[in-house]
């Protein structure tokens, strides 16, 4: 097979093997924890070890003192993860200086379900396409008033972002660090070898090569927010696989960086969620998501794809301030009063329900030639070659960071609740309950004119955990449809498109994925060298 950047397939999936191996990536099911590889290091277990305010420096000394050690630092949440004996974590946990010890689980991208399309499937005219997603949710609206998104930033934390035509144009994709196991070599470093990253950047910012964005036009490929730019901060490699911890690094780093090098980081999008045992109050990952939040980012979750069914939302869409995204099935027609919620969308308990819903069914997004989920279920999702079908929460919460990214290129002033309040406060009415569908489906239209809110939400601040405790992360194991929805429409490899120009071009090469601003020393903090 043709080789990209002087790798073949074969040798880039042993590549991605090895990296995870050296990494000592562990699949865990619910409720699990993460052990070393190594059998001198056999009964320690990976934590996240939340801090007292200004204790941090006296967490780290009683990890060590009880024979534990200190992988990394999460500034964001005044936290740390470490290696520590397991039968020594409940003393921990007790510890003065300790507000909460939790798992570090295993997070799993890989979907759930597939279904086959038809040869004569059209991306320009399908109610699942694209074009008419931002035709229904009233992106066009936006377009033809001007506003695209240009100089907002998106930051997407997921699998990578592959360049891809509708990926390429100068500055579309800006990479900040590696989290994953795919790290250790270079030549998989940003790249997105699960696939799923790539399908939400094309649906958030998409924009096909040479093309000018106009609502007009129905051949060449655009996102929701077509001149938006995608800030890929990776987290999962090949297999889909994550820790909690390193989504929570990630998290911190959008935080600390989010004006860095003209960013402007304004829309951080998750699609992504687990279980959880505790409150959105004390839960690390909700009070990592709450904190961007208070740090003037826009916060877009997937509510979860637990089914109609469900007693909740997932973490961290359990959080009130972010905004929860539900998922709505077009039922093949534009017309939103017909729209219901899809099947594989989590109920929120009638306290905590997704705020909107977007559409979430057999998305057509970019197509990532040669991923996981290519390989696997390409043959039913591959749309005329280059295009991709998706489903899920993830997909919705995608479209939802695009049409927030439309916004603040319009207002750029407005903060993330009045952005909240804007989205939530003007959608088009749907059938379904408050609990599966929340104010309605997406309508930017209205949006468009309608006046800027005075808007402040007022729900109680997490703590992180500030009262001590000691809590297993229950859904370790994130099931893969949290990240890639309820399907993955797809096609198996086909070999040649590997070797296109896109993957060989200036565009991949150029400065804008591999210049000098982000191998610099201003990248070299602690939470993630």
């Amino acid at each position: 097979m043709a080789p990209v950047q002087g790798i073949s397939w074969d040798d880039r999936k042993r590549r991605v093997v090895s990296a995870m191996a050296a990494a000592t990536a562990v699949v865990l099911s619910a409720g699990a924890v993460a052990t070393t590889a190594h059998a001198s290091d056999a009964h320690l277990v990976s934590v996240i070890v939340r801090a007292q305010p200004a204790g941090i420096g006296a967490a780290d000394q009683e990890i060590t003192a009880l024979g534990g050690h200190v992988d990394q630092q999460i500034s964001l949440i005044n936290a740390v993860v470490a290696d520590v004996p397991s039968d020594a974590v409940a003393e921990l946990a007790a510890t003065p200086a300790v507000a909460q010890v939790t798992s570090n689980g295993s997070v799993q991208l890989l979907g759930s379900s597939y279904s086959a399309t038809s040869s004569s499937y059209n991306p320009a005219t399908d109610v699942d396409s694209m074009y008419n997603v931002e035709q229904m949710d009233g992106a066009h609206a936006y377009w033809d008033a001007g506003f695209t998104g240009q100089g907002v930033g998106v930051a997407l934390i997921d699998s990578g972002v592959s360049p891809v035509n509708g990926l390429q144009t100068p500055g579309k994709v800006v990479n900040g660090p590696d989290y994953s196991s795919d790290s250790a070599f270079r030549s998989l470093r940003d790249l997105d070898e699960f696939g799923h990253g790539t399908h939400m950047a094309g649906i958030i910012a998409g924009l096909d090569n040479g093309a000018s964005v106009s609502s007009s036009d129905t051949t060449d490929f655009m996102g929701m927010a077509p001149n938006s730019q995608i800030v890929n901060v990776k987290v999962a490699g090949a297999t889909g696989q994550t820790t909690v911890a390193q989504v929570l690094t990630a998290i911190s780093w959008v935080v600390q960086h989010q004006n860095s090098n003209g960013m402007n980081i304004r829309v951080l999008n998750l699609s992504y969620g687990t279980d959880t045992n505790n409150s959105y109050e004390l839960d690390p990952l909700a009070y990592a998501a709450e904190q961007a939040w208070l740090h003037g980012i826009v916060v877009v979750v997937a509510a979860g794809n637990e089914g109609n069914y469900s007693d909740g939302l997932e973490d961290p869409a359990i959080d009130p301030y972010v905004i929860a995204v539900g998922a709505s099935d077009t039922e093949n027609t534009t017309t939103v009063a017909n729209h219901q919620p899809a099947s594989f969308t989590s109920q929120g308990d009638g306290t905590r329900n997704p705020d909107l819903a977007a559409p979430g069914t057999h998305i057509v997004s970019l197509r990532d030639p040669g991923s996981l989920i290519d390989d696997m279920f390409g043959a039913t999702a591959t749309v005329d070659g280059r295009f991709f079908l998706g489903s899920g929460t993830s997909q919705a919460a995608a479209v939802v960071s695009g049409a927030a990214a439309l916004l603040l290129s319009q207002r750029p002033s407005l903060t993330p609740d009045q952005v909240k309040a804007l989205l939530v406060g003007n959608t088009n009415s749907m059938q379904g309950p408050q609990t599966l569908i929340g104010s309605g489906e997406l309508d930017l239209a209205a949006v468009l004119n309608a006046p800027t809110p005075n808007a402040v939400q007022t729900f109680a601040t997490s703590t992180g955990g500030n009262s001590r405790g000691w809590w297993w992360a229950a859904g370790a194991s994130w099931s893969g449809a949290s990240w890639s929805g309820a399907s993955w429409s797809g096609a198996s490899w086909s070999g040649a498109s590997w070797s296109g120009a896109s993957w060989s071009g200036a565009s991949w090469s150029g400065a804008s994925w591999s210049g000098a601003s982000w191998s610099g020393s201003s990248w070299s903090d602690a939470d993630w060298s």
